[in-house]
């Protein structure tokens, strides 16, 4: 097995639909620059009210891809 170093990096993704379309955001956003995208952990679920009602659901996730220098 080759070595490996990985960077884990921590995103905060929200959607006014369910804290797993919430995840979903952070990682899929995340895909758009970032190669070799390993593990994605939640860390923690909110949400943000207004009124007294939901508005946003918000998932904190932790990121791992592998450290590439060149």
């Amino acid at each position: 097995m080759t070595e490996s170093v990985y960077k884990v990096i921590e995103l905060v993704g929200t959607s006014s639909t369910s804290w797993e379309d919430a995840a979903k955001q952070a990682v899929e956003t995340a895909a758009k620059s970032l190669r070799d995208l390993r593990i994605a952990e939640i860390g923690q679920l909110d949400m943000k009210l207004e009124d007294g009602k939901v508005v946003a659901y918000r998932a904190r996730v932790k990121l791992s891809f592998k450290y590439v220098t060149e």
